[in-house]
């Protein structure tokens, strides 16, 4: 296994080996002695299975050279070692330190060496076969091992296995002895496999999904493949089933049969198939089983309907075995540049997913599984790209019984070494150009494809990412075209190569997209990557989908990514944490910080507030105005397999927010179809100050296992008429006092005094309110890991102190007119050399009218990250309503899904801890007032002279800036004062979302403009 000699490959750092003794890839399966166990799919349940799960003893060692070199022999005494549960990943459970990197590798770039800092984890149990297996042939199989395992039972060497994320299987039968058997496994963390493993995640090792054994007859089912496809009418089912017969013993003349059995839901059989064989000298042999299914349901992501194909083995005497798989009937092609489920273009509205939980790492879980699922269907998701591996065979089978579309991805990615479309690499280094690495790559995407087969809900192959495009993929590509021609492969590094089916760029730019868009194309433009959902982002998700509607061939993409893969964690204070790249003993390591966070979820699963824009952009039902005035609406049904008329709709119509009147109607409408409906929504004549907007949506009529009863599917916010921002003129008998250097104001319980040298408000009261310190200027907002991607703070750092050092040039006082009492403050930005203008008009009824204004022509000045003016209140001011867009938080380029409406929460839930680093948050656009209250219901209203946006925390900009660069900061590290902060804006740049490494929020969300001016009223309540 190791080499004493320098001259002499080490196993672990020799790509020509890239296994020893494993068993070749074949479908997921297990025997069982009844039909009923193959439907239910139980392995627990099987006579043939035994679970290897739960606690083994465990050794590390920081360097392989002090490793346990005789950890197989059987007199080792292991007792003193620790306990470690498999499946686990070692790091997380004490034994080394997990790693967060996204290209650069964590170990020397010296491929195929690893070097002499590579950890080893030794694994050892004891097991015992059931005594009705004597005549059986045992494997042993674990489902991913992370890391290069040698396998050993009894002190005698079984075999090794590199590859992760993929089955390790080995025919123990000849190793095994009655009684009590060792079974001792030795994991190296690196190896050569490591340069093809290079994912964008953390970097934990070990036995990390289920072991067990099984045992198979003499003669066996060892694989099959089901094929559940349509004719070319998409009306009647052509189903075939290859099955492979494995004979351990050869004895030709035996004799036998298998039976292919396909059942419907009800237990009605609608096609059944016996073949007898015999055997001849060979080891192996294959049976063809083919027919027509008349009118089939059929499968998609819509309306996943499985058949039970049930597989049954009768062997001479023996008692018959039963295997099988579910199978569902579905036809995938790509016709006129588009890619067809069922005959239907689909719009792939996807995402990527890592196969990570909080808790236990890369260890799948069942329930994380299912809370997934059910929030992908929650959230309009119909399509998962397995990024950047195979997943565990678990996940397969729910997203074929829920519905879910697949792109299944070998485990194969070299970014660390170049990457097509990226930058120059060297091609004489790189692993896919080079002919000794090309087995492991084939071996690779052969697993891939022989373990998950079977499934419908994986329609397309994916050869890789980020791995570039060597020779190696034109063959792997190939051979998968000659395995399977009942799906499409995609390969984004071959761009438009001939060894991809589909064109699946990765964060193109908007005028690539148009490009294509507007382009003659043989091929679908299917995103693998697009929306990059880092911290606060997911900004201009709407004008992706419009170019993506514009085109035929333009069918969607997957996001980046579904879930942040935080690490459930406790800092020295006992609080709660996500940990990220660098911590967790990390800091001194190669770590990408939080780059490992880019979910539309935070770790712990709760919905970030950008995921509702993205169900908003991918509902599957439109709404549009034809002639609101007479509530004449266009629906349009988006979906392929769904008539409407199985939900229900309503509308509501709202008045500044209150809801006036709400009616039902029905929808009965074929898949992309559309039609007008006219609704009795009545026609509000609006009085000055108000308006009335009318939402419409759609929500599930019968509860599913995904989806309640009840739950929106769809809706769109519509305004129907009016203005509220219709000049007022408050009442009231404002008197007036102007004394040396100051002017004090009155109106029945309020008062308050201006200080014209200083050019502030001081002690402005009404009755026990009082506010001592007005709005001051602010221009500034903490980085977003958008910012930090393009240089932000840097680039537009003038901004972040240029409220500091204003200068009063001048104060004027006007006279009181039928408006009020005007008092003009010109300040001097010295920072900047830019002036800036408040205006206050004290009004009628005492309220207080802010008009803040900047000149900055003239001035070359970088962009403006935000313009407003901010204050403190004391925190007992906690109870927030507003009336503006929302319940979630907001910003110019993702606020479609906030609808306007009235919205009340507390303070300490406006800042979003799901971030897991620590960066602007809160927001709320388009908002028409908002008011902050003690729990005696007396406070401040702030009401805009036009639509204002504001945020209210309790914690403070400051706070959350690190400055020009990131630092290791989470939501736990953060100083929640007894303060309200509180931030009055016109407006604020867009959080952007293309990408986090340089791309700016679109044109139209920056504030460019020279001049910016805007108003609004501030009053208390008592």
């Amino acid at each position: 296994m190791a080499a004493t000699a320098q001259t002499t490959v080490n196993d672990w750092e020799n790509p020509s080996l890239v296994d020893f003794n494993k068993e070749k890839a074949h479908a997921s399966f297990m025997l069982y002695d009844n039909p009923a166990d193959v439907k239910t799919d139980d392995y627990q349940k099987s006579g043939w299975y035994q679970s290897l799960n739960g606690t083994w003893k465990f050794l590390y060692a920081d360097k392989h050279a002090d490793r346990v070199k005789d950890f197989y022999r059987t007199d080792l005494d292991d007792s003193r070692w620790n306990d470690i549960a498999v499946p686990s990943n070692w790091e997380l459970k004490g034994f080394g330190i997990p790693i967060y990197t996204n290209i650069v590798y964590p170990h020397p770039k010296t491929p195929p060496m690893i070097g002499a800092d590579n950890p080893v984890g030794t694994y050892r149990r004891s097991f015992t076969v059931p005594a009705n297996w004597g005549d059986k042939e045992v494997m042993l199989h674990f489902g991913s091992i992370t890391g290069c395992a040698f396998v050993y039972v009894n002190g005698r060497k079984v075999g090794m296995s590199k590859v992760s994320k993929s089955p390790a299987e080995f025919n123990i039968t000849r190793f095994l002895k009655q009684g009590n058997n060792s079974l001792a496994v030795q994991v190296f963390r690196w190896h050569d496999g490591s340069y093809l493993e290079d994912q964008d995640f953390w970097r934990l090792s070990g036995i990390e999904r289920d072991a067990y054994l099984y045992a198979l007859p003499e003669s066996t089912v060892w694989d099959f493949f089901l094929k559940a496809d349509l004719d070319a009418q998409y009306r009647n089912g052509l189903f075939s089933a290859d099955i492979d017969l494995r004979h351990f013993v050869r004895l030709p003349g035996g004799k036998g049969s298998i039976t292919v059995e396909l059942f419907d839901r009800a237990g009605k059989k609608v096609f059944g198939e016996e073949k007898s064989y015999t055997m001849g000298a060979d080891t192996g042999q294959s049976l063809h089983f083919s027919g027509t299914v008349a009118s089939p349901m059929k499968w998609s992501a819509e309306s996943p309907y499985l058949y039970d194909c049930i597989i049954t083995h009768k062997n001479g005497t023996a008692a018959p075995c039963y295997t099988g798989a579910k199978a569902g009937f579905r036809k995938v092609e790509i016709r006129n540049a588009r890619l067809l489920v069922n005959g239907m273009p689909i719009m792939v509205k996807g995402v990527n997913r890592h196969e990570h939980d909080d808790i236990q790492g890369h260890v799948p879980v069942l329930e994380t599984m299912l809370k997934d699922i059910k929030l992908m269907k929650q959230f309009n998701v119909n399509a998962v790209r397995t990024s950047h591996y195979p997943n565990d065979p678990q996940w397969y089978k729910l997203c074929d019984r829920y519905g879910l579309y697949l792109v299944d991805e070998a485990n194969i990615e070299t970014h660390g070494m170049g990457a097509e479309f990226q930058a120059w690499f060297d091609k004489s280094k790189h692993p896919a150009y080079l002919p000794e690495w090309a087995p492991a790559h084939m071996d690779r995407t052969v697993r891939l494809v022989e373990r998950d087969k079977n499934h419908p809900s994986v329609i397309i192959w994916s050869l890789g990412n980020e791995c570039g495009n060597g020779p190696v993929f034109t063959q792997t590509y190939q051979w998968i075209k000659q395995r399977d021609n009942t799906r499409m492969v995609q390969f984004e590094q071959a761009g438009e190569a001939a060894n991809t089916d589909i064109v699946c760029p990765m964060y193109p730019s908007i005028t690539n997209m148009k490009r294509y868009a507007a382009a003659e194309k043989t091929r679908p433009y299917i995103m693998c990557e697009y929306a990059h959902a880092m911290g606060n982002s997911n900004g201009n998700f709407q004008e992706y989908w419009d170019i993506i509607n514009s085109s035929q061939h333009m069918q969607g993409g997957f996001i980046w990514d579904w879930v942040d893969q935080g690490i459930r964690s406790v800092n020295a204070n006992k609080d709660l944490y996500w940990a990220y790249g660098g911590d967790l003993g990390a800091f001194h390591l190669q770590n990408d910080e939080n780059g490992v966070a880019d979910g539309l979820l935070s770790s712990d699963r709760t919905p970030d507030p950008g995921i509702y824009e993205v169900k908003k952009v991918y509902q599957d039902v439109l709404f549009t105005a034809k002639d609101i005035s007479k509530g004449i609406f266009t629906i349009k049904n988006l979906f392929n397999f769904t008539n409407l008329d199985q939900f229900n709709f309503k509308w509501v119509l709202y008045r500044n927010g209150e809801q006036v009147k709400e009616g039902s109607f029905a929808v009965a409408l074929a898949p992309h179809e559309q039609k007008d409906v006219s609704l009795q929504v009545p026609l509000m004549k609006s009085a000055e100050g108000s308006e009335y907007f009318v939402i419409l949506s759609a929500s599930v009529r019968t509860a599913t296992e995904m989806l309640p009863a009840g739950h929106v599917i769809a809706e769109e916010q519509f305004k129907q008429a009016g203005d509220f921002f219709a000049p007022a003129s408050p009442k009231g008998a404002l008197k007036i006092t102007r004394q040396e250097g100051k002017v004090s104001f009155t109106s029945g319980d309020v008062s308050g005094e201006i200080d014209l040298r200083q050019g502030t408000i001081n002690a402005y009261k009404k009755g026990s309110q009082q506010v001592r310190q007005f709005p001051e200027p602010y221009f500034w907002r903490a980085p977003t890991d958008n910012d930090f991607g393009n240089h932000m703070p840097q680039n537009m750092g003038i901004w972040r102190n240029a409220h500091v050092n204003r200068k009063v040039k001048n104060v004027m006082v006007g006279e009181q007119d039928e408006a009020g009492l005007p008092v003009i403050v010109g300040y001097q930005l010295e920072g900047i050399n830019v002036p800036y203008t408040v205006t206050y008009l004290v009004q009628n009824d005492g309220s207080v009218k802010i008009t803040a204004a900047i000149d900055m022509t003239g001035r070359d000045l970088p962009e403006l990250p935000r313009f407003g003016m901010r204050m403190q209140l004391p925190g007992s001011f906690d109870n927030l309503s507003y009336y503006g867009r929302g319940p979630w938080e907001n910003y110019s380029d993702r606020n479609t899904a906030a609808f306007v409406g009235k919205y009340t929460d507390k303070v300490e839930n406006q800042f979003y801890k799901g971030y897991i680093r620590p960066q602007e948050s809160g927001y709320k656009t388009d908002v028409r007032w908002l008011s902050l209250l003690n729990a005696q219901g007396k406070g401040l209203k702030i009401e805009g002279a036009q639509p204002i946006c504001f945020s209210a925390l309790n914690v403070d900009t400051e706070e959350l800036d690190p400055g020009l660069n990131k630092r290791q900061q989470h939501p736990a590290d953060l100083h929640y004062g007894n303060t309200v902060f509180l931030s009055i804006d016109l407006n604020q740049r867009g959080v952007g979302g293309d990408d986090s490494w340089g791309a700016l929020p679109h044109l139209k969300y920056r504030l460019l403009d020279k001049k910016y001016s805007y108003s609004y009223v501030l009053s208390l309540i008592d």
